[in-house]
């Protein structure tokens, strides 16, 4: 476990003070967050702030006086790329009183929510957020959310799909179904365990299980169901027959309304459902934002990555450097003949191309190194994204990427 270390108080305008959060907080911060969001906020919150893997530490508020007006939590995630697993914070809960908006309190919030997530040796964060907001404080659109497309209720099995409520002691069998199913995936975020016990106990969505005798066989997270409408996503299940009883399952919970499913492409149950989708499909873009506090500190980290990548196509860059530059600033990684160097830092560098490097703006740079459409993609649709004079190179490099994220909160 890290042990991080309280951020002393900050005093802000108006006498308004950010610190720690602390046990005497935590109703005003709940029905902070249930007006400001949903009821349920506050039960989240009560979970987070009394399990031993997060607690306290994990919250900050801005006060007047003794009254809570701005509020945020950081949660510690963790991001796989290929076998290099990178550790994230992603915040969440955050609110402010209508009569402290404006000021700046949001803010003060978030820069306080990154020094932590530093503290604790995040190397980036990962987040849902409203449209463009998150991206005044260094945030980027860089991993796609999969659409929800209807689907058709398969027929009748065998018998009643043994669908249940999952309980604490399904925790192992529900891990080990959900590592299964993101092994195929290039990205993926998983649930840490404190949370895997939280979801069990709030409000905003249900986890189920289906049993096969003695054995779980099928898990899945639905939606509370709204409008004769349910979305069940996260499903992973063992084997198709598995994964139809899952579904049968869930539909009986609104009989006469219509499932949604979130896609996870590739994966047991989309296989199980691929005839029974609709024909309805998402036209609006929505991604997970990715943000990367330090360039250099994470290109180090997927080093590893990067040096297979070049072998598994057959280029020898022995002897010299792979230079990427994001225009206000470049990095150098350097090819030896047994891997790849520690990444270096430079300054400006607007035409990386005449030392043989790439471009990309930084506002890319997450989609580049987590997202579907690799440098190739991206460069069909941003002047500023560019492989350079060596494609063959950086077209190895940064190829396009499956992913698929388990978020605390559904973005449906």
């Amino acid at each position: 476990m890290i042990v991080t270390a309280a951020s002393p108080p900050v005093s802000l305008a108006d006498g308004l003070v950010l610190r720690q959060a602390c046990p005497a907080d935590l109703d005003q911060i709940g029905a902070l967050l249930a007006e400001r969001g949903e009821p349920a906020d506050a039960l989240d919150h009560r979970l987070v702030m009394t399990d031993p893997d997060a607690g306290w530490p994990a919250c900050a508020v801005v006060v007047d006086g003794d009254r809570v007006v701005s509020t945020a939590t950081l949660l510690d995630e963790e991001l796989r790329l290929a076998d290099v697993r990178l550790p994230a914070g992603q915040v969440e809960l955050v609110a402010t009183d209508r009569e402290y908006e404006g000021r700046g309190l949001v803010r003060a919030l978030m820069r306080w929510a990154h020094e932590r997530s530093a503290a604790r040796g995040h190397v980036l964060q990962i987040m849902i957020g409203i449209p463009y907001f998150y991206r005044l404080f260094g945030y980027e659109y860089a991993v796609d959310i999969p659409p929800a497309p209807v689907v058709r209720t398969p027929p009748a099995g065998d018998g009643t799909p043994a669908l249940r409520a999952a309980r604490p002691s399904d925790i192992p069998a529900m891990t080990a179904l959900q590592d299964m199913t993101q092994s195929r995936f290039d990205v993926a975020v998983s649930h840490p365990a404190a949370r895997r016990r939280w979801l069990l106990a709030h409000g905003a969505s249900t986890t189920w299980v289906v049993e096969r005798g003695d054995d779980i066989v099928a898990t899945g997270r639905t939606t509370p169901p709204d409008d004769d409408e349910v979305i069940l996503a996260e499903a992973a299940a063992l084997d198709q027959a598995a994964a139809l009883d899952l579904l049968r399952g869930v539909a009986a919970l609104v009989p006469g309304g219509q499932v949604r499913v979130a896609e996870r492409a590739g994966t047991v149950a989309a296989a199980a459902w691929s005839g029974l989708l609709s024909g309805e499909r998402r036209t609006e873009a929505e991604q997970y934002y990715i943000r990367i506090p330090d360039v250099a500190a994470l290109l180090d980290r997927l080093r590893p990555v990067l040096w297979r990548r070049l072998g598994a196509a057959g280029i020898d860059r022995t002897g010299r450097d792979i230079v990427i530059s994001t225009f206000g600033a470049h990095y150098r990684i350097p090819v030896r003949a047994d891997g790849l160097g520690a990444v270096t830092a430079g300054g400006a560098m607007q035409g990386p191309g005449a030392v043989g490097g790439a471009g990309v703006a930084p506002d890319y740079l997450p989609a580049l190194l987590f997202g579907p459409h690799g440098i190739d993609g991206l460069s069909q649709i941003r002047p500023d994204v560019y492989p350079g004079p060596d494609g063959q190179l950086f077209h190895a490099l940064f190829p396009p990427l499956t992913a698929d994220v388990l978020s605390y909160y559904l973005p449906y």
